[in-house]
């Protein structure tokens, strides 16, 4: 894993917490996302496709620490849109650091050496930094030439000046194994702590959706990404069993409450990834009200070809938690990457061609300067 000791045994007695005093839903990381708008028009982004009116809007630094206490996760995770607009998020970082939590700051790092003097490097501070592969996957996928090796000079730069530094990798269609495995080979060379990776998820409103990876298809892609990774110290900043799960050989249950989101407009059901299901106007109303039983990939159609993490990463948490020497194994031996697969879930909605919905007029998307 590619995350330090003392963040691992912060979350691992935060967990035992939760376990001594019965709680069953619980928050592992807060997705914090302080505003929608981008410099980057990405073709899997589901984000983006709003008004100015929307763009335009920002949680204060008083509404994101609110935040953060109410959820009272351990990590936090600010994303976007692209946080480095936001001209108080220094100070959101601050306060969130102040209370000893754990912030991921996500950023595609085009304004990362413009900005980069706002903030001071801490052991709880990593900046994220988005990369979803190689110079010529990531440029394709970011829909800008140039961005790749931008985002390199700023994670060079950033790791030179002392700051934590992971990446941030989204798989699509078209990925080859050998091609993903070059990648981290490369991210070694880098020097960062640690890759999140995952297939991406399939937003209703993302400008392009041929470009999404089929469950079925993830399984595979992995299984033969770990198999070639054998021996080659990559640090993937995930649980050992949530990389089993991506590679087919767990069957499990999505837990979104575990990343709960709070954006400009409140509290969002049931996680980041589905923008039309509502919002609930504090911590607890989400907790309590949501239909947690209507979501996961056996349950709901949106959610058929989801493995993100967001979902599944606290799903794969809990299994550690109940069966340790099973967590055990796979973190001596690795995901298994040949034999049966773990059985996938049976829908329990209609499978029938679902009606068709109504096309929604895509807004004028406005560029940002970024220099």
């Amino acid at each position: 894993m590619g995350v330090p000791l003392r963040q691992q045994l912060t979350v691992a007695k935060y967990l035992l917490k939760q376990k001594i005093f019965g709680v069953k839903r619980y928050p592992l990381v807060l997705m914090l996302e302080p505003l929608f708008r981008c410099n980057l028009a990405c073709a899997g982004c589901g984000k983006i496709d709003y008004p100015d009116e929307i763009l335009n809007r920002r949680l204060s630094v008083e509404e994101s620490l609110q935040a953060v206490d109410e959820c009272d996760a351990p990590i936090v995770s600010i994303a976007g849109g692209e946080p480095l607009l936001h001209k108080e998020l220094p100070e959101i970082v601050r306060g969130i650091i102040a209370r000893k939590k754990y912030v991921y700051l996500c950023t595609n790092a085009l304004l990362l050496k413009k900005r980069i003097d706002d903030y001071e490097p801490s052991p709880f501070l990593t900046l994220s930094i988005h990369l979803d592969g190689n110079r010529e996957r990531h440029d394709a996928s970011v829909c800008q030439a140039g961005v790749f090796d931008r985002a390199v000079e700023a994670v060079e730069m950033a790791i030179a000046r002392g700051f934590r530094v992971t990446i941030n990798c989204t798989l699509f269609q078209g990925e080859s194994a050998e091609e993903v495995a070059e990648f981290l080979d490369h991210t070694q060379r880098l020097g960062v702590e640690g890759v999140t990776i995952a297939p991406g998820f399939s937003y209703e409103h993302a400008p392009q959706q041929n470009i999404f990876i089929r469950m079925r298809d993830s399984k595979e892609l992995f299984r033969k990404v770990f198999k070639l990774g054998r021996g080659r110290g990559w640090r993937l900043n995930h649980s050992g069993l949530y990389l089993d799960f991506l590679a087919g050989n767990q069957s499990y249950n999505c837990t979104p409450w575990g990343n709960p989101t709070r954006n400009v407009f409140g509290w969002q059901k049931p996680c980041y990834l589905l923008v039309d299901e509502g919002y609930a106007p504090s911590f607890r109303a989400l907790m309590e009200e949501t239909p947690w039983h209507k979501y996961g990939n056996s349950k709901n159609p949106k959610c058929a070809n989801c493995m993100a993490h967001c979902g599944y990463e606290a799903s794969a948490v809990e299994d550690a938690m109940r069966r340790p020497w099973k967590a055990a194994w796979v973190a001596l031996f690795g995901p298994k990457t040949e034999g049966r697969m773990a059985p996938e879930p049976e829908p329990e909605y209609e499978t029938g061609a679902p009606e068709a919905a109504p096309v929604k007029a895509r807004p004028t998307i406005r560029i940002e300067a970024v220099e």
